[in-house]
């Protein structure tokens, strides 16, 4: 099963849980909201049921929400029709960024979705060229590397249908990623940090 696949069949499923952890969800939008700009085009990848997209719609002028999963879209689009912002679209994009123009965007947001891409490398690249100049890599990604034990459980249910592929990351080595990359990192954090889940802001250079 691709992962695709995988995301439409839990798409309504997952469009009714609610947040996990409330409190780090708020506090990574309002950090999010420090970096954006009125004048702002923004592009969030793997923006799932498009929650987090309409929260900040009001904070920039253009925002382009894209995910591998055709169903995740289709709830997005239907959250659009019953809360309109004209400063939101959402589309699905087989290889995750989207083909935006070369240098036009002033952030890339990705959040909960760079562990479960297999190319993050090449993923980070293609958000850098993405960038202009002094732009942001805004993401959030649990570091599942330091739970040792989590590996084989989701390797197990992988083989069985019951889990994408997922990458395990320690916070250094995401660190490392990003500014191999070609960014500067200028804040982080953990929320929630008992996973860790890192919070990253990344500037191009």
């Amino acid at each position: 099963m691709s992962d695709a696949a995988f995301w439409d069949r839990l798409a309504r499923k997952y469009a009714k849980q609610p947040i996990g952890d409330m409190d780090a969800y708020e506090t990574t939008m309002e950090r999010t909201r420090q970096y954006l700009g009125a004048d702002d085009s923004v592009l969030e990848i793997g923006c799932g049921t498009g929650l987090t997209a309409l929260l900040l719609a009001d904070a920039v002028a253009d925002y382009h929400g894209t995910d591998i999963s055709p169903e995740m879209i289709t709830i997005a689009n239907e959250k659009l029709v019953d809360e309109p912002k004209p400063s939101v679209r959402f589309s699905v994009s087989d290889s995750l960024v989207s083909d935006e123009g070369r240098g036009t965007l002033d952030a890339v947001l990705g959040f909960n979705i760079l562990h479960l891409v297999d190319e993050t490398e090449a993923t980070a690249s293609r958000v850098r060229d993405l960038l202009k100049p002094g732009g942001y890599f805004i993401s959030k990604t649990p570091c599942l590397g330091h739970k040792w034990y989590l590996r084989p459980l989701i390797a197990a249910m992988r083989l069985v249908g019951k889990a994408p592929f997922v990458r395990s990351f320690k916070t250094s080595e995401l660190e490392n990623l990003v500014t191999d990359a070609g960014f500067e990192i200028v804040e982080t954090g953990h929320y929630p940090p008992k996973l860790p889940s890192l919070f990253i802001v990344a500037r191009k250079i």
